[in-house]
């Protein structure tokens, strides 16, 4: 009788914590239950959720939202030119020996570059 009762309190535990299992874990325990989609190309939060749902575990956390990226209103060219703009704002700090104004222009730079990069994936 204390097997069952270990065995009980091993599946609340993997209830509660089924984050923080690995995938390979995941897949194993996923394995277990009749499944139509193919386990092996599942991703983890995919994982969590078949469980869940083949244990009849109603899910208290939302899935995760995907960070929203605001839109970008400058064009290639315009970034282009003002990151142009901020290289020659920093060489000039640099001579002056004005060591915040190019840490601010890098910076901004560094900015302009990661807004050009989401505008060339979309």
């Amino acid at each position: 009788m204390s097997e069952e009762t270990h065995k009980k309190d091993h599946k609340e535990h993997d209830e509660k914590h089924l984050e923080k299992l690995t995938v390979k874990e995941l897949r194993e325990i996923a394995s277990e239950f009749p499944h139509e989609k193919a386990i092996h190309e599942m991703k983890k939060e995919e994982l969590i959720v078949f469980i869940k749902e083949a244990k009849g575990i109603k899910d208290e956390t939302p899935v995760k939202q995907k960070k929203h990226i605001g839109k970008i209103k400058m064009s290639k060219p315009e970034l282009k030119a003002k990151i142009r703009e901020l290289k020659a704002l920093m060489l000039t700090a640099l001579a002056s020996k004005e060591r915040d104004r190019a840490a601010y222009c890098r910076h901004q730079i560094s900015q302009m570059k990661k807004k050009l990069r989401r505008l060339a994936a979309v």
